[in-house]
């Protein structure tokens, strides 16, 4: 063993439900642990005891562990402690919490993505109550969020919150680094309950294949009906030219996301509110997506006050065929869905083309006509399309069909 002494963690006057923690090995004196926290007279007993039974886990014998709680849930203490050990005992066996039996479910290939949630990696308090605000997906971070000396802990400190953190039904996600970063951090997210992995600044098909080979590796048995979906994110001049042959590098890819801030550094020009300095790039990724069958996202609208500018915003993003958008902060999230929902003009359009390919269906025509216009298959798909989001989001019944017919 060394003999420095290891931190882990966050302290301060503005820390919330987190800790610090500070881990010493020694040679002789068995384990002491000192605890500062202003629960202890409620929790201290239950802190100290996993603390210990964590360093018991971790076959340590002789050690002194400092934590300094401020209002830090198991899974943050869990993570802060073992990551403070692991910078002396290596190849530990993780200390794993036990996973929320409603975490196990799985999300589909063409599940609804109008918003995804960023949220720092190594900012426990930000995630803990994220679900209750219903965005379609929830980020944890571990890319531009995170400070570099800081993003071994977030590996735990996500890892764990994939187990035990209610999610609310939203796609769990995770961003990870970028090259070989990004592989090395799978290795503590995809044996856990995890959806979605977002890639940033993608700029070739090769390196899908390569996150498709080590997640092979890291789970050579696991269950075929497991998805794990990717969200390639384009940040550069280059993933725009590359956009076709990535989103067609993996089965697994279901979306492709594009990050302004970055890509309109890379052009050396500055992001407008207006943004047509980024049209062509967006309307590129955007056919490349259409093209293999995936959904395009749009980037973040980064002034989170601006409530107008972010649905007029939305409303751009949605004509432009955009499906989706990251969000910030959770204020933006209601904005977005409102915007990306089919409006109200939309359905009743969509409704009237689906009774009249029902009509033409039962009377066995393979031409479908609405008035004195024809209907072709992709636009009776798309007003298909338009239903079931309607359906979904609570604008119509399931059974709008038998109450259309009555009226």
């Amino acid at each position: 063993m060394q003999t420095s002494i290891s931190y882990a963690g966050n302290k301060g006057d503005k820390i919330r439900s987190d800790c610090f923690v500070s881990f010493e090995p020694g040679s002789s004196g068995g384990i002491r642990i000192e605890l500062k926290s202003k629960v202890a007279a409620y929790y201290g007993k239950s802190i100290i005891a996993l603390a210990e039974s964590m360093l018991h886990h971790f076959d340590v014998k002789h050690a002194v562990l400092t934590i300094e709680d401020s209002g830090a849930l198991p899974f943050v203490l869990m993570a802060r402690i073992e990551h403070a050990v692991r910078e002396h005992v290596k190849d530990v066996k993780p200390y794993l919490p036990e996973i929320l039996p409603g975490n196990l479910y799985e999300t589909a290939r063409e599940a609804f993505r109008f918003s995804r949630l960023y949220l720092p990696g190594n900012t426990p308090s930000m995630m803990i109550n994220a679900g209750i605000h219903h965005p379609n997906g929830i980020i944890l971070d571990l890319e531009d969020s995170v400070a570099p000396p800081k993003k071994d802990e977030a590996r735990l400190i996500i890892r764990n919150a994939l187990r035990v953190l209610n999610f609310y039904g939203a796609e769990r996600m995770v961003r990870i680094n970028q090259g070989n970063r990004g592989i090395e951090d799978l290795q503590f997210i995809v044996q856990h309950p995890l959806n979605c992995i977002l890639i940033p600044k993608c700029e070739s098909a090769a390196y899908i294949q390569q996150i498709d080979a080590e997640i092979e590796r890291l789970l050579p048995n696991r269950n075929s009906e497991r998805k794990i979906w990717y969200m390639p994110i384009i940040e550069s001049a280059l993933g725009i030219e590359k956009a076709f042959e990535i989103a067609m590098a993996s089965p697994n890819v279901v979306a492709l996301a594009i990050g302004l801030e970055d890509f309109t550094a890379d052009l050396g020009v500055s992001r407008t509110l207006g943004a047509e300095e980024s049209l062509y790039a967006r309307t590129r990724l955007i056919n490349a997506c259409k093209a293999a069958g995936i959904q395009p996202i749009d980037s973040v609208f980064s002034d989170v006050a601006d409530m107008d500018g972010l649905l007029l915003n939305v409303k751009k993003s949605k004509s432009l065929g955009f499906e989706g958008m990251g969000c910030i902060h959770p204020r933006q999230i209601q904005v977005i869905h409102e915007g990306f929902a089919p409006e109200q003009a939309e359905i009743e359009k969509a409704q009237k083309i689906m009774l009249a390919w029902f009509d033409a269906r039962e009377k066995g025509l393979g031409v479908v006509s609405l008035g004195s216009k024809m209907i072709d298959p992709p636009v009776v798909k798309r007003a298909e399309k338009t239903i079931h989001l309607s359906i979904q989001l609570g604008l119509i019944r399931p059974n709008w069909k038998d109450e259309m017919s009555i009226l």
